[in-house]
């Protein structure tokens, strides 16, 4: 199974540079963690950290948006995907 790089789920941008690392306005960034599509890491202040990983899913929902996907068929896509990687990679601890 592919271990994920270390830190790449660690909380390192603010919405603001997420957003320009992304291509996206932050206000969008908000409507994507509303949807389900993103959860970003959170400060004790309330403030959204984003990782490396939650940069490459909000890539991710970039693109399929630029295809013209809405954000519920973006959401459905994102979760098959995952399963996907899951059933190939096989369950934790085989290999």
């Amino acid at each position: 199974m592919a271990e994920p790089r270390p830190g790449t789920a660690r909380g390192l941008y603010t919405i603001s540079v997420a957003a320009q690392m992304a291509g996206v306005a932050p206000p969008s960034l908000r409507s994507y963690e509303e949807r389900g599509l993103v959860a970003p890491a959170r400060t004790e202040g309330g403030t959204r950290m984003y990782s490396d990983d939650d940069i490459a899913r909000l890539r991710r929902v970039v693109e399929l948006a630029a295809q013209g996907v809405n954000l519920t068929g973006i959401g459905r896509i994102l979760e098959l995907e995952e399963e996907n990687t899951r059933l190939r990679d096989g369950p934790p601890g085989d290999g």
